[in-house]
């Protein structure tokens, strides 16, 4: 493997392919996971797991040694070919499965691929497929390093079905959702809002296509042909959008009201306004989060007047949006408008699910949880990362509200202190491993707790919060890269610069 990473977490494993990531590889995890499976369930005499792949070109060797794991640890496997993780985490959730699988390294470049798992809780909070939490993913570890060489059969081999229904599946409930938080035929205003949509030539278009098709939305695809190939480095960012014949460039020539982009396993979702100007992943919870308020209260334009903490309860139960700690404090902003509170849980879908799922089970009213990254999780649909819920949600927003996507980002921004939203700085630093990062946490713990105007959040590395500032930082090691992460937002890129300054001297004074 030489000095080729592989990283193994919460978000499943991920390598460089031919180097760290080899067929043998992909199959002890595949294995170890099936054996973690076995072990964690009560009863029954089959284990049966959806595996589906992003459609990344090189990704079926991978997939056909991660079956072969599935199968020799006994399981059985519903083959779905290319599929977005949502889809198969939609899969998963259906009666004859107990788990998925997807071969994927999510917006990593194309020389990288990767195994990501989801479970299944089938409990008092329903039935919903989700990421594995870090206590069960580091079983699953476990299990995989204490394997060596090619997995032995350890139980009758599993079998292989084909199944590819569930992508439908997906865009049906999908469809559904929709209707039902715009009423009766929305299809009039949805066809007057042409849309731009990137897929980066994976699993993304083979649900957000049929998802337009069905609501009649005029649809510009680009890089939609399905064919692996990345026509940019595929994780959604300002700079992999812009140039010529990129998203930014295409939705202004083409007249369009939006343009929407996915990494390639669609779980994440970036949006261009009709301007042709990335507006940031974080945004995108907070549009979505918007649009399910308004909808809740039939609201149009009128309705994005009303002042901070009008009535939008169901039953006086106050709205809650669940996220995790590097998520803009913009939500915190909306919350508030609509009378709601948030939520914070470690960085991880995994940990903000179960904080949602928690939630729920106490009675709360739980909205929408996600990720600042472009993560959507609205459990109406899945419990999994959405960017087709995130395309739904939005659209319904444009269309209650006629208003464009530009306007809607003023909206939100009027929401902040000064008016004029926020400006996020995030910076990396390149760790031996996640241990590196314990002494940094630490130091800053002491430095901040208990200082004056500061609050400390110690769930996920260190997140310090100076409230009437409107200023926070977090500070944590990567579950999938090999860096920590230093985050900082503020009201203006002047404030959130001193503070990386301030954090970062910090953080030399431990690094040397």
């Amino acid at each position: 493997m030489g000095d080729s990473p592989l990283i193994l977490g919460v978000s499943g494993l991920r390598g460089i392919v031919g180097e760290s990531l080899t067929a043998e590889v992909a199959m002890r995890y595949a294995a170890a996971f099936g054996e973690w499976l076995w072990e964690s369930r009560d009863d029954g005499d089959a284990v049966a797991v959806s595996v589906g792949r992003d459609g990344r070109r090189g990704g079926e060797a991978i997939e056909e040694a991660a079956i072969e794991g599935l199968l020799l640890s006994g399981c059985d496997v519903v083959r779905m070919g290319v599929a977005t993780t949502p889809t198969v985490g939609f899969a998963a959730s259906s009666p004859c499965c107990e788990a998925g699988m997807v071969i994927t390294a999510s917006h990593n470049p194309a020389q990288w691929n990767g195994l990501k798992c989801i479970v299944t809780d089938r409990g008092v909070s329903g039935s919903a497929s989700r990421a594995p939490l870090a206590l069960e993913a580091d079983e699953i570890i476990a299990g995989f390093h204490a394997s060596e060489g090619e997995p032995k059969q350890t139980r009758e081999r599993g079998v292989v079905v084909a199944h590819s229904s569930e992508t439908g599946v997906h865009v049906s409930w999908a469809v559904d959702s929709f209707h039902r938080i715009m009423g009766e035929k929305p299809e009039k205003k949805v066809s007057k809002i042409p849309v731009v949509l990137d897929s980066v030539n994976c699993s993304g278009s083979t649900m957000a296509v049929p998802f337009f098709e069905r609501l009649g939305v005029k649809l510009y695809p680009i890089a939609c042909d399905g064919s692996g190939d990345f026509p940019h480095t595929p994780e959604p960012t300002r700079e992999n959008l812009s140039g010529e014949g990129g998203l930014c460039d295409v939705v202004p020539g083409v007249k369009a009201a939006v343009g929407f982009a996915q990494d390639p396993d669609a779980d994440r979702l970036a949006i261009v306004d009709e301007f042709g100007g990335y507006i940031g992943e974080e945004y995108t919870l907070v549009l979505c989060a918007v649009a399910l308020m308004e909808g809740r209260m039939g609201g149009g334009e009128e309705g994005l007047k009303r002042r901070a903490g009008s009535p939008s309860h169901q039953d006086g139960k106050k709205p809650v949006f669940v996220v995790n700690l590097s998520t803009s404090r913009m939500i915190d902003d909306v919350a508030k408008h609509y009378g709601g509170e948030v939520v914070r849980a470690a960085v991880g879908e995994a940990n903000v699910v179960e904080v949602m799922k928690s939630l729920k089970a106490q009675g709360r009213d739980v909205v929408l949880g996600g990720e600042g990254n472009g993560g959507v999780i609205w459990a109406e649909v899945t419990y999994v990362r959405d960017s087709l819920s995130g395309m739904a949600l939005v659209l319904s927003l444009m269309a209650r509200t006629g208003k464009t996507v530009s306007e809607l980002v003023k909206m939100i921004d009027a929401m902040g202190p000064g008016g004029h939203g926020y400006c996020i700085v995030k910076e990396k630093a390149s760790l031996a491993s996640k241990a590196d990062a314990e002494p940094v946490v630490e130091h800053l713990r002491k430095v901040y707790e208990g200082q004056e105007g500061c609050r400390v959040d110690l769930q996920d590395g260190i997140r310090v919060d100076w409230d009437e500032l409107g200023i926070w930082a977090h500070v944590r090691a990567s579950n999938t890269e090999a860096i920590m992460r230093v985050i900082v937002e503020a009201p203006t890129e002047g404030l959130a610069r001193e503070t990386v300054d301030r954090v970062n001297e910090e953080i030399e004074k431990v690094r040397g």
